[in-house]
């Protein structure tokens, strides 16, 4: 069941809502995936003698404090941000999946005491436990991320929980519980497979957040270091030179601003169409 409600929300005809979310989002990683292997520019090589230029032929979109070509460097810092972003989605997804899909087949004391772990993750603010994982292991990408699955499991756990709660006595379970398939089998081979798509929508904005949390905790410089740089840090370069140098900040932060309203527009129409067939 859950499997023939996942094909009829992604299958069949896209909406134009979706459409052009899809062509949003496309279009920004298809350029931060091609467009730095065209740039004559390497993204972390200073130029004293070049810095602050405004827009031109040579810079499209100017050049930093230092010379570096603010294009190229926002290329490059999307491709980092959304590799941290897929790949933290992807953990959180994957974690949370198992453990509620674990503790709601096991049922009883386990699932009971699970819960309440659940619960009191999700209740706990997320920036806390990113600052307080930043503060354990210390400043950087890695610890930032480590800090967003601490967290961000919790509610793929509940999710599983719920589905695999309503799948649990199903016909197909049913059947394969018969066969005498092992626990382990029913629930790897045919639960978590059914469980794990639906979570697949809500993870396509989860890997937005994570990407907006990283620039959040890179512009405050527990982030990505330099001379490595992401959308945050490329943002908080830009800051003191918002009024002499605007095309500093303004590319990377329309970059977020971009995926967010394409991601967005995805999950609506996603959203509608699911409605419009009930």
């Amino acid at each position: 069941m859950a499997d023939i409600k996942f094909r009829s929300r992604l299958g069949g005809t896209w909406s134009t809502e979706t459409k052009v979310g899809a062509s949003i989002v496309g279009v920004v990683v298809l350029a931060a995936l091609v467009g730095p292997l065209l740039s004559p520019w390497e993204p972390n090589a200073p130029d004293v003698l070049g810095s602050l230029e405004p827009p031109s032929l040579a810079h499209w979109m100017g050049t930093d404090s230092v010379g570096r070509d603010v294009l190229t460097r926002t290329l490059v810092g999307t491709q980092i941000s959304l590799l941290a972003g897929v790949l933290v989605t992807i953990a959180t997804v994957v974690i949370g999946t198992i453990i509620g899909s674990l503790v709601a087949y096991a049922g009883g004391w386990v699932d009971a005491f699970l819960s309440r772990v659940v619960d009191t993750a999700i209740a706990i603010p997320f920036i806390v436990v990113v600052l307080a994982t930043v503060v354990i292991l210390g400043v950087g990408t890695f610890s930032v991320g480590v800090g967003m699955v601490v967290v961000g499991w919790a509610v793929y756990a509940r999710l599983a929980r719920a589905e695999v709660l309503s799948l649990r006595e199903h016909e197909f379970i049913m059947a394969t519980k018969s066969l005498g398939y092992s626990p382990a089998r029913i629930l790897f081979r045919h639960v978590i497979p059914n469980v794990i798509r639906p979570s697949l929508t809500f993870a396509t904005m989860d890997v937005v957040a994570a990407m907006v949390v990283l620039a959040a905790m890179s512009y405050l410089g527990f982030g990505t270091q330099p001379p490595v740089a992401d959308l945050g840090s490329i943002i908080a370069g830009g800051q003191p030179f918002l009024l002499s140098a605007w095309w500093i900040s303004t590319l990377p932060a329309l970059v977020l601003i971009a995926l967010g309203v394409g991601v967005g527009m995805i999950d609506d129409g996603f959203s509608t169409g699911s409605k419009a067939k009930r």
